[in-house]
């Protein structure tokens, strides 16, 4: 008896799903802590090490996740990997390149003091600001389908700059948990004025996704499928004004409500996932590939899958270990 159905048809969907789960943790984990590196010229040199020791125990481990989302469209749809990276070299690479940046920046400044220390801090956010502007100008060019022509690439630097903001108030978010005093009320004071940001980007995608295609317009706006969309919008303007109240009351006595607007923006980021997948599927390459042209042979797919049945809960274990291990308000930055 095959207990599964058709493996040709549940495994493709399976990894679309594990990779989506992977890139979507990843936007709120590493968002965070790329919107840490947007914010250091913002900052005084003692708070510098204040916020570095703020991602600290968890930066590295929340690139994990990019890692394990573009091996397992490498290896589960790697027909997909090819066009998509082939489309997306350039800001591939402006990627990688800022991630380095970030990760060599963070162990030297550690390492020295005055103008060398200086430099570092500024290759930190320079590496930061890049990587965002990347990652939001490869989102821009995905939803409108991998073209490069004059509006598209406008679209994709209106949703690099959004996504900038949109890490920039994560980063904030998180600095509001774990920092206290004068650095906790100029973190929230940067999550204000980029609230804004993130809500201009949302509703930038959210307008631009249905008319990228007939068949994605009609999705949007047939019957039943609109009303099957409609709590989307409605729980994301409910998120918005729960963060924007949280922020208007914070600080509050004991640290009290204090995880509430990174929670908001975590949600706010699901709403937004589950609206641009449901409007995708069954596509991997917008309008060009489905996931089950693209996916490998099922036979590939069920032994891909087993390691990533071991690999994904060890991940989630060291990276829930890492929170609650470093949980509570950041202290001295040391190396000792």
């Amino acid at each position: 008896m095959n207990w599964f159905g058709d493996p040709a048809v549940w495994l493709p969907l399976a990894f679309a799903g594990l990779m989506g789960l992977s890139i979507l943790i990843y936007v709120v984990l590493d968002g965070f802590d790329l919107g840490v590196g947007l914010l250091f010229p913002l900052a005084t040199d003692e708070e510098k090490d204040r916020m570095i020791s703020a991602v600290g125990p968890f930066w590295d481990a929340n690139e994990t996740w990019l890692v394990l989302a573009v091996g397992l469209l490498l290896v589960a749809f790697p027909m997909a990997h090819g066009i998509i990276l082939t489309a997306l070299y350039l800001p591939v690479a402006v990627m990688l390149i800022g991630l380095i940046l970030r990760g060599v920046a963070f162990e030297f400044r550690a390492k020295t003091t005055g103008k060398t220390k200086h430099h570092w801090n500024q290759a930190f956010f320079a590496g930061s600001l890049a990587a965002t502007l990347a990652q939001g100008y490869m989102l821009g060019i995905y939803i409108m389908g991998l073209k490069q022509q004059p509006l598209t690439i406008a679209f994709g630097f209106l949703t690099a700059v959004c996504l900038t903001a949109a890490y920039g108030f994560v980063g904030a978010n998180w600095l509001i948990i774990k920092t206290e005093d004068t650095l906790q009320l100029k973190a929230i004071r940067w999550a204000r004025t980029r609230l804004w940001g993130l809500v201009i980007g949302f509703a930038a995608i959210s307008v631009a996704t249905p008319f990228v295609s007939p068949r994605l317009f009609d999705k949007w706006f047939s019957f039943p499928d609109m009303f099957l969309l409609a709590p989307l919008p409605v729980l994301s303007a409910l998120m918005v004004a729960i963060v924007w109240k949280a922020l208007h009351h914070l600080p509050a006595r004991d640290d009290h409500w204090a995880w509430v607007p990174f929670a908001g923006t975590a949600a706010l980021f699901i709403l937004a996932f589950i609206g641009l997948a449901y409007s995708f599927y069954p596509y991997v390459v917008p309008e060009r590939l489905t996931i089950y042209d693209a996916a490998s042979a099922p036979e590939s797919l069920f032994i891909i899958l087993i390691g990533a049945l071991v690999v994904l809960p060890t991940i989630i274990a060291y990276t829930v270990l890492a929170y609650v291990v470093f949980r509570g308000k950041a202290t001295d930055l040391t190396y000792d």
